[in-house]
């Protein structure tokens, strides 16, 4: 190489050659390869005898033109020795690396980066420093100690840096040939002015390369003697094998023949053969020892288990199934409908794929029942699947073989515990699948009730085509919203709406009383005996509910306390009537009736309806009027939807209050309060609007609403009412705490008239309102309260101006 006769602090000013991933250190020599324009032209513009430039690493390597702000302040004058010319027109040149310089002021931009640069010294310590020299000796002996341990790194570089005086130029040669040092770290030892703190960096990076080169040793010295224990064993069972072949115990040779007739009697697809008999062959040359035997053998097994061609046989007997659908349940005619119509459906093509339904409905209303009783109609088997809480995408598709303990999905074994293709599949609490950094386990049911795409069906452990198209999917749900929209769009929803309480009787009469006498071994009608009266007393005052659970513990409940008298020697019969209910099952829980007439005496209260995941519910509206001004204030957990249907409500009785002999400037010096009870529990929607205007009128005009009415509708600013969802299990709500009128918007009345037969509703009468109007007209009572002594005159307060001349 050439002799450099000048130093870099011969110059102030020098060409920028910015580098990738690499740090260059002084006295160390570096090969580069140039291919940037900007760098070529540098290295072409060079002088033969001033070849000096400054090195300078990027911040970013994804820079491709990097301007000052992408390198780094600290870099280092180097001196070009040698450049190769490449076919691809890049150049190839050694540089050597001469002294650390900060570059203060960039003088250039084109055609490449000229910078004023300034020489840095290190800051050496004091002399005859005892620590500084144990420091250096550690760092020299650690990385001879490292250079020893790693296999990458030459022999060589032992000899050198014994011979190495220079601390300065010892710490910059280990740092520039450690590989394991980043090249962040790289650039903070090079711009590490302090020679001992650059020295103590270097020996802690040592000490840490040094803990892992010595854990690699001993993981490969493992790895080495689990090789060779292998190989002997190997050996061993080879010759085990010969002799076993000798004597005629060819069992494996045995086993593996009985899984090729397996294989060949299971009907596979053509796809799922193939991969099985090249298991079969791997299985064949394996050692029973060996890791992935026992892998393979299980894997066989699951293939060869499986119903890929068995079917349950058709039998189709419309009559049959709708008297075993009329037996198990009680109405649910819509389902019932459907149900016959697959039916009909199937016996005319049997090819005919599963449909994929969804039943939705409160708790109890019998939605896993009566997939049991589609499963007994069909003669299929049933298998049930609980989705609640599965946050794993791997429960609906399987791990892959790689895991340890893998298994298919739980699709797949339930196709293997029903032994045939087309059962009857449940997927229970669809609306709770859950999800996480595991997976989204309802984008894996996307394939899986997707009629066209669920006939090829792959597992991840089997990884082979299934073909679940005959499957009859029927999924549960207690709410739609929940359930992302892409999967909802491959159900069919059917709706189990909440039983009315004859119907409540009926089911408890039919199913729930023979079930419960039975399972507490008392004999019914004998030993017990039930009058409708006391059933729709319970139903009444002890249950609140759509479904019939809480219907059936209590009834429980009475079984037990006759078994425990039958036990204790009394025979005698026990007749339930609504007389001796309040004996065995404690003071009523529920007084709807007498609390609803109880308060909406005083004016500003009003009864509204709600729905929720378990079925209907009554609503109260409080609204409260006090002197002030301008506040209004709204409690009760009530969420932001709810929150601006108060204000509208507000804002609609500001611009009507002279239509009701209110005063129109009342919130100027009064606070309004709206309350909705049972503050502790969640509430939103825009439903309960013309509850809210008809709560405030009657606090403003001191009329209260009429008794026993009850109200559901959204408003709008300008006096509509619009329509509102779940009509029907409002009403039934209505009806169970004993409501005699119900105002409902005009335009849900279709949805009424479907849902709520006459017989349904009884004595129960619904209004149809088109405008609040209309419902504060049907909803107040003709004359305000009479104002008590002890309080301000509120007919004074809101009255409108007499008309008249002045005084």
């Amino acid at each position: 190489m050439a002799t450099i006769n000048k130093k870099p602090s011969d110059f102030s000013e020098l060409p920028i050659l910015p580098v990738r991933e690499t740090v260059l250190f002084p006295n160390a020599i570096l090969p580069l390869t140039v291919g940037r324009e900007s760098s070529l032209k540098l290295v072409s513009d060079l002088k033969d005898d001033e070849k000096f430039i400054g090195v300078v690493a990027q911040r970013d390597p994804r820079v491709d033109n990097p301007q000052p702000v992408d390198l780094y302040q600290i870099g280092t004058a180097a001196y070009i020795h040698k450049i190769i010319k490449l076919p691809s027109q890049n150049l190839f040149i050694f540089v050597e690396g001469l002294q650390r310089i900060a570059v203060e002021e960039i003088v250039g931009m084109e055609p490449y980066l000229h910078a004023r640069v300034k020489s840095l010294d290190d800051v050496m310590p004091s002399e005859n420093s005892p620590g500084f020299d144990a420091l250096v000796r550690s760092v020299t002996s650690l990385f001879q100690q490292v250079v020893q341990l790693s296999p990458g790194l030459s022999d060589d570089l032992q000899t050198v840096v014994m011979n190495i005086d220079d601390p300065s130029r010892l710490a910059d040669f280990i740092a520039a040939n450690l590989p394991s040092i980043s090249n962040i770290e790289k650039q903070e030892l090079l711009e590490s002015l302090d020679l001992t703190a650059r020295l103590e960096r270097l020996n802690r990076h040592l000490a840490r390369e040094m803990e892992v080169q010595q854990i690699r040793s001993k993981i490969q010295s493992d790895v080495q003697d689990q090789v060779t224990q292998s190989q002997r064993e190997y050996y061993l069972r080879e010759q085990m094998k010969a002799i076993q072949k000798e004597l005629g115990e060819a069992d494996e040779q045995h086993e593996v023949e009985e899984l090729r007739q397996k294989i060949e009697a299971a009907g596979m697809t053509e796809e799922a053969k193939k991969e099985a008999l090249r298991e079969l062959g791997r299985l064949a040359k394996m050692s029973p020892a060996a890791a992935d035997y026992h892998v393979t053998r299980t894997y066989l097994d699951w293939l060869v288990v499986l119903p890929w061609n068995k079917v349950s046989e058709l039998k189709v007997d419309l009559r049959k199934a709708r008297e075993i659908l009329d037996t198990d349940h009680y109405d649910l005619e819509k389902v019932k409908e459907r149900i016959l119509d697959y039916l009909a459906v199937l016996q005319l093509k049997p090819q005919l794929k599963g449909p994929i339904l969804c039943f939705v409905g409160a708790p109890g209303v019998g939605k896993t029942s009566l997939a049991k009783s589609i499963a007994k109609s069909l003669d299929r088997k049933f298998v049930r699947m609980s989705l609640g809480g599965i946050h794993d995408e791997a429960e609906i598709r399987g791990h892959r073989r790689t895991y340890i303990g893998a298994l298919p999905g739980q699709i797949i074994q339930g196709v293997r515990r029903a032994e045939s293709r087309d059962p009857v599949f449940v997927l229970d609490e669809v609306d709770k699948v859950g999800r996480d950094f595991r997976g989204d386990p309802s984008s894996a049911l996307l394939e899986v009730l997707d009629p066209e795409q669920n006939s090829t069906f792959r597992d991840n452990y089997l990884d082979v085509q299934f073909d679940l198209s005959k499957v009859l999917f029927i999924c549960t749900a207690n709410v739609l919203d929940t359930i992302p929209p892409p999967l909802l769009d491959r159900m069919e929803v059917l709706e189990l709406q909440g039983y009315t309480e004859e119907e409540k009787v009926q089911i408890a009469i039919r199913h729930l009383i023979p079930k419960q006498t039975e399972e507490h071994g008392i004999r019914n009608l004998e030993q017990i005996e039930f009058t409708r009266e006391a059933l729709a007393y319970i139903i009444q005052h002890y249950t609140r509910e759509a479904g019939v659970r809480n219907l059936e513990r209590e009834i429980a409940t009475l079984c037990r306390k006759q078994a425990r008298l039958v036990a204790e020697g009394k025979p005698e019969k026990r007749v339930v009537t609504p007389e001796n209910v309040q004996e065995f099952l404690g003071v009523p829980r529920f007084r709807l009736e007498t609390e609803i007439v109880e308060r909406t005496r005083r004016p500003g209260v009003a009864v509204g309806l709600a729905w929720t995941p378990t079925g209907g519910d009554v609503l109260f509206v409080e609204a409260s009027v006090m002197k002030g001004g301008k506040n209004f204030t709204m409690t009760g957990h009530v969420g932001q939807v709810m929150q601006e249907s108060m204000q509208a409500a507000l804002a609609w009785v500001r611009g009507h209050a002279s239509d009701y002999d209110i005063d129109p400037d009342f919130f100027q010096s009064y606070d309004i309060h709206f309350h909705v009870p049972a503050g502790a529990i969640p509430k939103d929607g825009p439903s309960a609007g013309v509850t809210m205007v008809t709560a405030l009128v009657s606090a403003l005009s001191a009329r209260p609403v009429r008794e026993r009415l009850a109200m559901t509708g959204e408003i709008t600013l300008s006096g509509q009412v619009l329509p509102v969802g779940g009509i029907k299990e409002k009403v039934l709500a209505a009806k169970r705490a004993g409501i005699q009128e119900v105002l409902l918007p005009a335009e849900n009345e279709p949805n009424a008239r479907e849902d709520l037969p006459p017989e349904l509703l009884g004595e129960l009468q619904l209004t149809y309102v088109k405008t609040i109007s209309e419902a504060l007209e049907r909803a107040l009572a003709k004359d305000p309260v009479p104002t008590e002594p002890s309080r301000p005159a509120r007919e004074v307060a809101f009255a409108r101006p007499a008309a008249g001349p002045p005084n």
